[in-house]
């Protein structure tokens, strides 16, 4: 897949996402600062949002091979979640992510921002004129570390509530919850719970020793 001509267009933009891409980046003024590392929240969420419209067959105005070159960290391996919420009370709309790093950072952030608003299948896929009323959250993953544990009582220890992001591996089943999850799952027994069924496996899934790894992310909310 083509990512720079996917990316790049010089088409107008209809009316009704006139807003929705002023609000993504103007890419011009942005490269005109030195404060690089200040802007990749705005880079992020701008290669977010453009794969969102491009996906939805709206014309985005976002040169993808200038934004790499100004930001040559873009082309790193990295792994990225893209998170989308709808409306006042954000209400998740889509989340898709890797959990390691395979391929560069902007292409990761633009497969999992189409895959977040079209192939998630907890909801049904994002419709061009939902696309002003969602938010975008893309959160940069550390590599992930196995922990060393020997119960239950040792792992709660170990783990980090509200910093650490936590996968959680038995035989072929597999789950993850982003640091974020702790805010609505403040307990070490609710978050490893749910992950644990999440996983498809028993609440008390801890009881049978599963690989724990832990992750920390660099979060870039659009606000």
């Amino acid at each position: 897949m083509n990512y720079a001509s996917t990316l790049l267009s010089n088409g107008s933009i209809p009316s009704e996402c006139d807003r929705s891409v002023t609000s993504i980046l103007d890419l011009k003024t942005m490269l005109k600062y030195t404060n690089k590392e200040f802007f990749m929240h705005d880079i992020l969420i701008a290669l977010a949002k453009a794969s969102i419209l491009t996906a939805l067959h709206q014309p985005v105005d976002l040169n993808l091979t200038q934004a790499l070159q100004t930001y040559p960290q873009l082309k790193e391996k990295g792994a990225v979640f893209v998170t989308l919420t709808k409306g006042k009370n954000e209400q998740l709309r889509g989340c898709i992510g890797s959990l390691e790093a395979w391929r560069p950072l902007y292409k990761d952030v633009i497969s999992n921002a189409r895959s977040a608003a079209l192939e998630d299948d907890r909801f049904p896929p994002l419709k061009k004129e939902e696309f002003s009323q969602i938010k975008v959250e893309v959160s940069v993953l550390s590599k992930p570390k196995e922990i060393d544990y020997t119960d239950e009582s040792d792992l709660k220890k170990k783990i980090t509530p509200r910093k650490d992001g936590v996968i959680l591996r038995h035989w072929l089943h597999r789950a993850t919850y982003l640091p974020q999850v702790w805010e609505e799952l403040p307990t070490f027994e609710s978050f490893f719970s749910s992950l644990c069924q999440k996983a498809k496996l028993e609440p008390n899934c801890l009881k049978d020793h599963p690989t724990i790894e832990v992750y920390r992310v660099e979060k870039y909310k659009e606000h």
